[in-house]
């Protein structure tokens, strides 16, 4: 093998990282939790590794969680138990529990193409509000 021939197998390498379709940069992605929502800076990223700040800006004083779900399902219709949302018949990537009023904590996840729902899934706040759609671009 020549030095073109090794040059052609490099680049070709190359070509698949680049369109295997997840970013190497780390993307931050700031999620507000409130007391009837939660508040993404933005409602899209592309695959590959996210970090969530998750920041409890909630106005009743209540501990709440983020928990990241893979599905096609809308974020307002997912079914609820007992007042939660059955987590385990979800594509479960991650979450941050028990996030105190005021206080941050981060997650961060590898992240597939696709529609994900964020929830808040501490008794009762799903249905409060507590929800939101993330759409995950190649």
């Amino acid at each position: 093998m020549g030095p073109v021939h090794h040059m052609t197998i490099f680049l070709s390498a190359a070509m698949l990282g680049v369109s295997s379709g997840y970013s190497n940069a780390q993307q931050l992605l700031k999620a507000t939790l409130l007391s009837n929502a939660i508040h993404l800076d933005t409602s899209q990223v592309k695959a590959g590794t996210v970090t969530f700040d998750v920041h409890n800006a909630a106005e009743n004083n209540l501990v709440h969680e983020l928990v990241v779900l893979k599905t096609p399902v809308a974020d307002d219709a997912l079914p609820v138990r007992k007042g939660q949302v059955p987590e385990r018949k979800f594509q479960k990537m991650g979450e941050v529990e028990d996030v105190a009023p005021g206080k941050s904590r981060r997650l961060t996840i590898k992240l597939f193409p696709g529609h994900y729902v964020l929830v808040c899934n501490k008794p009762g706040h799903y249905s409060m509000g507590m929800h939101t759609s993330l759409t995950v671009t190649p």
